[in-house]
């Protein structure tokens, strides 16, 4: 459902920003406000989760998502809009507490896969975004009642579908063993335990259990956040944090909620730029895949700082093949916009200024561009007009760099983070730590996806990739010196290794 909500939004902004006739900070609140829902959600997760059970939690985010969904494909209005994106920003902490309930519930030798195939559910659900936003876009021609005004409207709906399948499996999911013993329901625990493990590691699994619950007091929320920030727990903090703002502050938000803008700046139609989503899409769930038969096997640690390595090497390559491009309106391209700005219905007039003129950067290009056409024209305008008259990219080179970066974020940072999140907090402080980890993470990925827009006129898209290979680099060397191995250890084992008093 996350992945479904992510990249149906990123096909839709455009259409939504001609409507609506957004800048380019209220196209980056389109997207950014969901992450600000999530961030209001994370204040209480750890206590609803605490209180009521990670089954029933999941079961109510289902039905935020269903709200979201509703009020954001009929938003007759910004505001609207903005009010259904929140609400599915609040449901977003389904990834929390997803990573919390698997975490619990999957055995330690294989917990990393399990909870890996949490992404590749978030992969999945991208990858048919994309298909069903691709053949909306293809079909408008000779779908009558489909037109750049309503398609996104079909986009955000659509993933009601999905959703109602969610909630219907949710229904049948048992509650975590461990949340059931931290509760005193020791015979539902191990009833739950039977199903997910053998059924003489029963006892042994529940002993566990009571045996880490038993050298803690019963913390309340504001007691659990004292403990997370005391001194015994400063090394995982440190950990959780400094993972938590690379993987953000790398740009998969970017690449991922702005994918048709991404490839709309190589010079791409808008048909294929939405293709090429397709691909990225495809390439993100083969990678998670291959994460997932490895992070057993390799562990979190190493797939971790190779997975970097290539975020650094991908970013670079897509920075060198933006870096010598230009704009140049010739004939032949003062021709083709022409037949377009006609088949938009936008006066052609307005391009004539720039007959013979030639821009040295994308940020020059799109200043010029929206002095000429109004917030309703320039999304329509400025992906058509870069198609036309970009030279000098070179279009191999940033499109190995972006399905470079979707395939190590996928590989490693991505399905790792979470693995990891799931097995270094001690259950005493969990239902807290889990949700303030991805705080940071949210904080860190709402910066980038919020102000994306913004940047993409303002500094230019090679630049940007430049700024997230900085930030990749500055990641890598931290945990290159500060990441350990936690693979094959249970929950309990991790806990007396790294919260040392």
């Amino acid at each position: 459902m996350f992945g479904l909500d992510a990249a149906n939004i990123s096909g839709a902004v455009r259409f939504v920003s001609s409507l609506f006739e957004l800048d380019s900070i209220q196209q980056g609140t389109v997207v950014g406000c969901a992450l600000l829902g999530v961030i209001v959600a994370l204040l209480f997760t750890g206590t609803l989760c605490e209180r009521f059970g990670r089954a029933k939690v999941l079961l109510g985010i289902g039905f935020a998502y269903s709200l979201s969904s509703i009020l954001s494909a009929t938003a007759v209005n910004y505001e609207m809009l903005i009010v259904g994106r929140f609400i599915g920003g609040v449901a977003f902490a389904s990834i929390t507490v997803s990573a919390m309930y698997i975490g619990e519930i999957a055995p330690p030798e294989s917990r990393g896969k399990f909870v890996s195939v949490n992404q590749f559910m978030i992969g999945l659900g991208l990858l048919l975004a994309f298909i069903i936003n691709y053949f909306l876009i293809k079909s408008m021609p000779s779908i009558s009642w489909i037109d750049n005004t309503n398609v996104w409207r079909v986009m955000l709906g659509a993933e009601l579908i999905a959703n109602a399948v969610w909630v219907a499996l949710l229904l049948r999911i048992p509650e975590s063993p461990r949340w059931l013993i931290s509760k005193h329901r020791d015979e539902e625990a191990k009833e739950v335990f039977k199903v997910i493990a053998h059924e003489d590691q029963v006892d042994s699994l529940v002993a566990d259990v009571k045996q880490s619950l038993q050298k803690e007091d019963k913390l309340d929320t504001a007691k659990q956040l004292k403990e997370l920030f005391s001194k015994r727990m400063r090394f995982v903090v440190f950990i959780a944090v400094c993972y938590a703002i690379v993987q953000g502050a790398t740009g998969m938000n970017a690449v991922l909620f702005f994918a048709p803008m991404v490839f709309e700046q190589v010079g791409m139609s808008v048909e294929d730029t939405f293709l090429q989503t397709i691909a990225t899409g495809a390439v993100g769930l083969a990678a998670t895949l291959i994460a997932i038969g490895f992070v057993e096997k390799l562990g979190r640690r190493i797939l971790t700082i190779a997975g970097l390595i290539l975020v650094v090497l991908s970013h670079g390559a897509t920075w060198m093949g933006f870096n010598q491009a230009s704009y140049t309106f010739d004939d032949k391209a003062i021709a083709a916009i022409e037949v377009q700005l006609q088949e938009q219905g936008i006066d052609v007039a307005k391009i004539q200024p720039f007959v013979g003129q030639t821009f040295d950067t994308d940020v020059e290009l799109k200043k010029a561009l929206a002095a000429n056409f109004d917030n309703k024209e320039f999304p329509l305008v400025s992906g058509l007009v870069i198609n036309e008259t970009i030279s000098g990219v070179n279009a191999a080179l940033v499109l190995f760099g972006i399905f470079g970066f979707l395939a190590a974020f996928n590989l490693s940072i991505g399905p790792i983070m979470w693995v990891l999140f799931s097995e270094i907090f001690p259950n005493s402080v969990r239902s807290v730590a889990l949700p303030f980890a991805a705080l940071v993470q949210t904080i860190s990925s709402w910066s980038i996806q919020q102000f994306f827009p913004w940047q993409l006129n303002n500094l230019g898209v090679s630049t940007i990739f430049l700024i997230y290979a900085g930030l990749g680099l500055a990641g890598l060397i931290v945990m290159w010196f500060a990441l350990p191995e936690t693979k094959g250890k249970t929950i309990e084992a991790i806990e007396l290794e790294l919260a040392k008093a």
